[in-house]
């Protein structure tokens, strides 16, 4: 596929969506593109644009499974096919009046230069109209994935796979973490309800609130003072699962964007945290959130370098490793990664992380711990990962992890994306002693 139509502003709304998904399916990552094309969109509509975009992502690949035995013949024409995903996921998946959706993604499909197939757009859409229900079980019943990475989940989490599927099919929700250096998360829901804003507290994290409506986050209260940052409910555990770290040395590898790095900084004064990370551009958000935070960046060392090679100048007594991975974990919030993420990738990361591991493990003192995390769901990259490293490192032992959430493994805990809690995240706790 090589036809990705110009975004001008002769196009309507679902055709600047559909270029946008044509995007992806060519391998852009929407963390690249989203923004420029957001600017292209009229203030109005940015809200729609977004919903429209990112929820056939989500269901892009159950989508696909519904329309391709309507077809008499098939299309072979991703244009055509990407505006039929689009009209059918506005008719079955939202409030949109049917026949506006019918009738912007047909005219989206002429404007892209396809007016003679515009009609079998228009016979699908009207016929999912008339038969609504059916259509929607039929969505529903489907695992919506890639065939390999069903394969591979459905390996790993047989009993789970089908609550699986359909929870990486939901959209995740928008959750916040309390900087307890400014206030209290009790105060802070206070501040919330006192403007109507619906929110409540994270069940698993005690420093997380999860908001029930969707806004803007700066204009959320106390944005500019520093009062919360953005993250997952299942990313705010790393911190509760540290030893403290007053007055330590500490590396937060893998840093970028920063929010282990200013959750730390939030709940302990160590005495030099290194936030490491290989891309240049993204670390500069870490200095941004420490300072719209107020965190004391005096004993912060924010620094460029590849995980694989980069040396302190003297070991130190924690490591953060929140290594590269799928992010299988976090499909609901990056739902291009359906598209983008292929079979091949898996292997290359799990050596990336396996020399990630092996490397970082050297620059920890003996009694130390190196907190393995990563935003993937798949064993390969977490429990099996662990089990490598520990036969191949004598000098390791597990510090087993006590708790009420997630599933235990034989290495590691494993927490699952949950309908209005957090993402797939896997932690394991891991202690150096002199062998």
């Amino acid at each position: 596929m090589s036809y990705i139509p110009s975004p001008g502003p002769d196009l309507n709304l679902r055709a600047q969506v559909v270029h946008s998904l044509l995007a992806v399916q060519q391998g852009q990552s929407l963390s690249l593109i989203l923004n420029q094309q957001l600017n292209q969109v009229a203030d109005r509509d940015r809200a729609l644009f977004h919903e429209l975009l990112l929820g056939t992502l989500r269901q892009w690949f159950a989508l696909k499974s519904l329309a391709l035995p309507l077809l008499t013949k098939p299309l072979n024409n991703p244009v055509v096919e990407t505006c039929l995903y689009l009209g059918l996921y506005q008719v079955l998946c939202t409030r949109i009046a049917p026949h506006a959706a019918i009738s912007e993604t047909v005219t989206a499909t002429k404007q892209l230069g396809f007016h003679p197939l515009s009609g079998v757009v228009n016979a699908i859409l009207r016929r999912a109209t008339r038969e609504t229900e059916q259509f929607q079980h039929t969505l529903n019943q489907a695992h919506g994935l890639p065939s390999w990475l069903f394969k591979r989940l459905n390996k790993d989490w047989p009993e789970q796979i089908q609550s699986l599927s359909q929870n990486l099919k939901q959209s995740a929700p928008l959750t916040l973490r309390v900087n307890q250096r400014k206030i209290s998360r009790e105060a802070y829901l206070e501040q919330l309800h006192n403007i109507q804003i619906q929110a409540h507290a994270c069940v698993v994290s005690d420093v997380g609130i999860v908001l029930d409506q969707s806004m803007p986050i700066r204009e959320l209260p106390g944005y500019d003072e520093g009062w919360f940052s953005v993250q997952d409910e299942h990313a705010q555990l790393s911190t509760s699962l540290l030893p403290n770290l007053n007055t330590k040395t500490v590396i937060d590898a893998c840093a970028a964007p920063g929010g282990k790095t200013a959750h730390l900084l939030e709940k302990y004064q160590p005495a030099l945290l290194v936030a490491l990370d290989q891309d240049p551009q993204r670390l500069k958000r870490i200095t941004e959130n420490l300072q719209r935070l107020d965190l004391e960046a005096g004993h912060v060392q924010i620094e460029a370098g590849d995980a694989t090679r980069w040396q302190p100048e003297q070991p130190v007594d924690c490591i953060i490793l929140d290594a590269p991975c799928s992010a299988i974990g976090v499909l609901r919030r990056h739902p291009d990664i359906r598209l983008l993420r292929q079979p091949s990738d898996i292997a290359q990361t799990v050596d990336l992380q396996k020399r990630i591991l092996h490397h970082m493990w050297q620059q920890l003192n003996v009694g130390g711990t190196l907190l393995y995390i990563t935003c993937s769901i798949l064993k390969v990259e977490n429990e099996q990962q662990m089990t490598q490293f520990f036969i191949e490192h004598k000098d390791a032992v597990e510090d087993k992890i006590q708790a009420d959430w997630g599933i235990e493994q034989l290495y590691g805990r494993q927490l699952l994306p949950e309908p209005g809690h957090g993402d797939g995240f896997y932690y394991c706790r891991i202690k150096k002693v002199a062998i």
